[in-house]
């Protein structure tokens, strides 16, 4: 249960340290400024492999976690947990390789599917020798679940029967999929087998469709899968406050520079890492959802991925502050808005 002093209306918020279960660092000057951010609220971070080039055997695996520690202060603890990038004929060598040098997640994205996802795998049948040894060595799935051959709104739900294939045909591997953003991706997670489990975004619990283009097009909440309606938010607040192991959360922090977000054709992406858990804490205590907080952001992810308990703690204060334009030179989640909740 998440400590608070005296009740709901506590002036303190104490959590263990948070894990996020998916994050975007990129490459390049700016890495360090996105390791710091999430360093400061998350103990632990999965980062995702789809950079360029993409994280895709040990070597690279290795070289990208020595680029991100060599950003961290001494003053912060945070351990960054890699995976790598499926590509089409992986083989089970290059799989057990990446999992000798400390992968805990190969990562799936359909082709064409998101951000630097050309490369990906049409089908799964093009990397069942990868998924093979992934299920012998114990290295978690995670995937982009959308078919990008289907409507864009359409394309979460499409993915299913594709997951569904997998499951039945590696029965041993653990799966997690992520940024769910439809109620059919949260029912059939639900009733799924124990080992499938998913995450969910603070975009995605905080937002719906209406927000990002209803009154005008808003490109900094767009991202892949997209913000759906408000009956697919309601069901994944639902799996977010019921405590269910099976959903944790994974911010999906993918940050885009504001150039490019406003630019002709923008790139997915929300960049939430500075915002997300102050953001959370105040929509799970307006949900009276606060007892559902600490396994969300701090246990669940950590025991379906076979981690220790997180270490540390974080402490906020109820201090409302207003969220600026830029951080990091990225226009982050909630910008301009008012949070109740701040970093002590």
């Amino acid at each position: 249960m998440s400590e608070a002093k005296n009740s709901a209306l506590s002036e303190e918020m104490i959590l263990p340290k948070p894990d996020d279960f998916h994050v975007h660092f990129r490459q390049g000057e700016s890495l360090g400024a996105y390791v710091r951010s999430s360093a400061q609220w998350f103990g632990r971070a999965l980062v995702m492999p789809n950079t360029l080039p993409p994280v895709v055997d040990a070597g690279s695996l290795d070289a990208y976690r020595k680029k991100i520690t060599a950003c961290l202060p001494e003053s912060l603890d945070f351990i960054p947990l890699m995976s790598f990038k499926l590509l089409a004929g992986m083989d089970a060598k290059t799989v057990e390789t990446c999992a000798a040098a400390g992968a805990v997640a190969g990562k799936y994205y359909p082709a064409g599917a998101t951000t630097n996802a050309a490369d990906g795998p049409s089908n799964p049948g093009a990397v069942s020798e990868a998924l093979s040894a992934m299920e012998s060595a114990g290295v978690v799935l995670s995937i982009h679940g959308e078919d990008p051959d289907a409507p864009s709104l359409e394309r979460e739900a499409a993915f299913l029967p594709a997951l569904e294939k997998i499951l039945d045909r590696w029965p041993r591997l653990r799966i997690v999929l992520e940024h769910l953003s439809t109620r059919e991706a949260v029912d059939f997670v639900a009733k799924g087998p124990e080992r499938l489990a998913a995450t969910i975004t603070a975009h995605h619990l905080l937002f719906t469709i209406d927000d990002m283009m209803g009154a005008g097009l808003n490109p900094h909440l767009f991202c892949k899968p997209p913000i759906k309606s408000a009956a697919d938010r309601r069901a994944l607040r639902n799996a977010a406050f019921s405590g269910s192991p099976k959903f944790f959360f994974g911010s999906d922090s993918a940050p885009h520079a504001r150039a490019a977000k406003e630019s002709a054709r923008a790139p997915g992406g929300v960049y939430s890492s500075p915002t997300a858990i102050p953001a959370l804490l105040g929509l799970f205590e307006s949900e009276g959802a606060l007892e559902a907080l600490k396994p969300f952001v701090a246990s669940s992810g950590a025991r379906f991925y076979r981690l220790p308990a997180p270490q540390g703690r974080l402490r906020l204060l109820r201090e409302p502050w207003t969220v600026p334009g830029e951080i990091d030179g990225i226009v982050p989640m909630c910008a301009g808005s008012e949070l109740a909740w701040r970093l002590a």
